[in-house]
């Protein structure tokens, strides 16, 4: 019998081809079954809403249907680790918010590599909103400010846990006022603003939809945004940069990643798919009560995003000694 064999040379070339051709074709035919978009947290929150706006709209626009999954755990990292070892084909999504950068910097390990996502967009960002109870009396930041000079290590703020996003904007507002303050977690926003609200707490950096109500009904004092300039939600509240603490800016941001390794023309495909349904008025009038903006990226912008807020959050919890529980 005779044996055929395909010099090396001559084979190498016809699997570039071959990749070549499939590329194309692979990115035309997609998606052909519904797509998941895992989300690390529980029902309700900034990367549950938007992934479930997006998940609804995308459906409509890809013409498969868009699945939202709750994976909550360990500060979203449990979700992180599905779908960094998923399958590199553009069919499993994750939403996360700034916590997925705060994960990479307080967590001596993770169930995955960094390297393991890679970004899709980023989908909007949010402000934090520094509240008091009014039964403490205070009714701007100075006093505050002034409050926790004269009693250093007596004043306390609260968070929605150990290295959330909550935490974060805490203790870079505590770094760049100067003052001794003692941080309290808490399971979640709920109880770290229940907390404020009962005044066993003084301050809370809360997330502005999750405090907006109660700001405006007056159970609690907005002393300042985190934000470069005045909210419209809250156009009476200064920023924290005007009421006193120079230069302050902290976001929370939500945003889609996929496993690293997806093809391009499908990585392509879906940022500029989600980008039109971020660019509708119908997602900018849904998410405007929420404080939500809509921010659509490049996937390069939005993994520098990560990579910049990774290396300042971690900067952050050296010099505060914050370690995951």
């Amino acid at each position: 019998m005779t044996s055929h064999r395909i010099p090396p040379f001559i084979g190498f070339l016809a699997f570039v081809a071959l990749v070549a051709f499939a590329a194309p074709v692979a990115s035309q035919d997609y998606p052909s079954r519904p797509l998941r978009i895992v989300v690390g947290f529980t029902p309700g929150g900034g990367p549950d809403l938007t992934a479930r706006h997006i998940a609804l709209r995308l459906s409509e626009r890809l013409k498969q249907q868009v699945i939202v999954e709750n994976r909550p755990g360990a500060g979203g990292t449990v979700a992180a680790a599905q779908v960094a070892h998923a399958a590199p084909d553009g069919y499993t999504l994750l939403s996360v918010s700034s916590a997925h950068a705060a994960a990479a910097a307080i967590y001596a390990k993770l169930p995955y590599e960094t390297k393991d996502l890679a970004g899709v967009t980023l989908t909007g960002s949010s402000k934090y909103v520094l509240v008091v109870s009014p039964a403490l009396k205070i009714d701007s930041l100075q006093q505050l400010l002034a409050e926790a000079k004269a009693n250093p290590g007596k004043i306390n703020f609260s968070s929605a846990g150990v290295g959330s996003g909550t935490h974060f904007a805490g203790e870079i507002f505590k770094s760049m006022a100067g003052i001794d303050v003692v941080h309290i977690p808490f399971k979640g926003i709920p109880e770290a603003l229940t907390e404020v609200m009962t005044g066993r707490v003084h301050f809370f950096m809360a997330p502005i939809a999750n405090s907006v109500a109660q700001v405006k009904d007056g159970r609690l004092v907005g002393l300042g945004v985190s934000s470069p300039a005045r909210d419209p939600l809250l156009p009476a509240v200064p920023t924290i940069d005007e009421a006193g603490v120079r230069g302050y800016q902290s976001e929370l941001w939500f945003g889609l990643l996929a496993p690293a390794g997806v093809p391009r023309p499908v990585m392509a495909k879906l940022n500029a798919e989600i980008g039109r349904i971020l660019a509708d008025a119908d997602t900018k009038a849904r998410w405007a009560p929420l404080g939500i903006e809509p921010r659509p990226t490049t996937p390069e912008a939005f993994d520098k995003l990560i990579r910049d807020d990774v290396a300042l959050f971690t900067q952050i919890a050296r010099s505060a000694g914050i370690k995951a529980e």
